[in-house]
């Protein structure tokens, strides 16, 4: 099995077991839609934003991970899907376990960072592969 599929599979691993955690979040609060308030704090409201923003990330990643892995990557782009993957939890571990999501938070600045990077160098592999 290829890094590539491994990375592409922890990625969408991310996706739903974030989802999962809306989810459960939702029953325990009877929250059907959205989150009780914008409160920064609030459990329901940290998932649903590190959900939101994964999603928004995580398919074009896995997406580039999968064409460039599938084409004879070098040492260089396997090691960027791994940072891109770490990138992408870190992230999400920052706004869930920080403590207000209006606060910086070290995790999430290293996601972001990671992620942004990764993206960019996926998409020049992309380019040169």
């Amino acid at each position: 099995m290829s890094v590539a599929v491994i990375c592409t599979a922890l990625l969408a691993l991310l996706i739903f077991g974030l989802g999962l955690a809306v989810s459960t979040a939702r029953g325990s609060t009877r929250t059907i839609v959205g989150y009780a308030a914008a409160d920064p704090a609030d459990r329901l409201h940290k998932l649903v934003r590190a959900h939101g923003n994964a999603t928004e990330y995580v398919p074009i990643m896995a997406v580039l991970i999968l064409y460039v892995g599938s084409r004879g990557p070098s040492t260089w782009m396997v090691w960027t899907f791994v940072v891109a993957t770490v990138a992408r939890y870190l992230h999400a571990a920052g706004m869930v376990v920080g403590p207000r999501l209006d606060q910086p938070h070290t995790l999430r600045f290293i996601g972001a960072v990671g992620t942004y990077l990764a993206g960019f160098a996926l998409v020049v592999a992309t380019l040169v592969v």
